[in-house]
């Protein structure tokens, strides 16, 4: 594996004799299968997370979650959003919305998703073994898994690129392993199963498996409020394939208009399904969305809302600057050549969640680390330089080094409790 990522046949590499490959030892990571390569690869950049995290917690003061100097698995198990998992895995959800003396809707546990807590749940039962073990642990685990399959969804869903540069997956693994909140993917937060989920609906779009497919999105109906977006990514599909029908490069039967049409309507479902169940079981209309009031600056959900008084919290004057630079490189990375040669469900994915973030949630410290999900965007980075081979491995090794940097200050500055900005 070179510095960029790029894993090539054995004896093609520049200046090596033909007989290179006799001289290899078989511990060279070249030679190793796929699924070994990018296991190697979370490992390591987990144990740099790792390490960033111990250094966090020795300088850690008294929380709320666990006294000075808190141990790894407090640090990963109990702090911030992951107590609350703790306490809907002990205890489940209130049949009844709290309220304060004013009648509002407070602070409470239908703002979270139940599939990751009930997922440890029962491990926990199973093992026998406390939250704060279990729950990093899982989300390790399935942050393994999900690196498996966003490698898996960039071979399937970027061909041209892949057959152009071999060692794509590979360097998109590596990114988004790295990436400044990737942090997240080793404690008790939802991030990790719902990038296993995501990259696994994309994944299965694109080799048409639409059964397995409405079967994942039900499931990520009930990790994270990311269904929506990925409606969009189905419609985006459809479309593609009447478009190649009509060019007669595919077919498209009745079965398949129904199968496409069913897809569309479980994935819409699917974004209401937790919604949906907050309302059903306390009987308040739009309890979810009351319960995410609560934690917002002003109490309001609107499209879109909130973004005038975070920017000038956080920037002062300068906020629409800052808000106009963030959209002129996101467009741009969503408009360049790298981004074209990926199929149309990954290039579709992180436009139609950017959109629904802006959109949906109140922009804050914790939008760093939703990013995540938008995993695509780690293969149109790797492939921005192609060529010459000299420039390609300075700007991946620049860009790894770039988001280690990142993440130490991230973890620095908001896992640690400090200002009180939850991660």
């Amino acid at each position: 594996m070179t510095s960029d990522g790029t894993v090539t046949a054995p004896g093609t590499e520049s200046g090596l004799a033909a007989d290179a490959p006799r001289r290899r030892s078989r511990w060279d990571a070249r030679t190793w299968p796929w699924w070994v390569q990018v296991l190697a690869v979370y490992a390591g950049a987990r144990a740099v997370s790792a390490v960033l995290l111990l250094v966090a917690a020795a300088a850690q003061g008294v929380t709320p979650w666990a006294p000075a100097h808190p141990s790894y698995a407090q640090t990963t198990g109990l702090f911030w959003d992951a107590g609350w998992y703790h306490r809907i895995a002990d205890e489940g959800y209130p049949s009844e919305l709290p309220r304060g003396a004013d009648g509002l809707v407070q602070q409470n546990a239908w703002a979270f998703f139940p599939l990751y807590p009930m997922l440890v749940r029962g491990l926990m039962v199973a093992t026998t073994l406390p939250w704060e073990v279990v729950a990093p642990t899982t989300s390790l685990l399935l942050g393994a898994a999900a690196m498996l399959l966003v490698h898996r969804s960039v071979v399937d869903g970027a061909p041209r690129a892949v057959a152009a540069r071999p060692g794509l997956p590979l360097a998109t693994v590596t990114l988004v392993s790295v990436f400044p909140t990737a942090v997240v993917l080793q404690v008790a937060y939802t991030e990790a199963l719902a990038l296993l989920l995501v990259a696994a609906t994309l994944l299965l779009l694109v080799r048409r498996q639409y059964l397995a497919t409405a079967g994942v999105l039900l499931l990520l109906g009930l990790t994270r409020a990311v269904a929506l977006p990925m409606a969009v990514v189905v419609a985006v599909h459809v479309l593609a394939r009447w478009r190649a029908a009509r060019r007669g490069e595919d077919r498209l039967t009745p079965l398949d208009w129904a199968r496409l049409g069913g897809l569309g309507g479980v994935a819409v479902a699917s974004g209401f399904l937790w919604p949906g169940i907050c309302q059903w079981v306390t009987g308040v209309p739009e309890a979810y969305l009351r319960t995410q009031e609560a934690w917002r600056g002003r109490r309001e959900v609107t499209p879109f809302g909130g973004w005038d008084y975070v920017l000038d919290f956080w920037f002062g004057d300068h906020g629409w600057l800052v808000l106009g630079a963030a959209v002129a490189l996101v467009v741009a990375v969503l408009v360049v050549p790298a981004a074209w040669r990926l199929r149309p469900e990954l290039h579709a994915w992180p436009a139609a969640y950017l959109l629904y973030l802006a959109a949906a949630i109140e922009p804050g410290s914790s939008l760093a680390r939703f990013l995540v999900l938008a995993y695509p965007l780690g293969a149109v980075t790797a492939g921005v330089v192609t060529r010459p081979a000299g420039a390609r491995r300075a700007w991946f090794t620049g860009v790894v080094v770039l988001m280690l940097v990142l993440q130490a200050v991230w973890v620095w500055r908001f896992w640690r409790l400090t200002s009180g900005w939850p991660p």
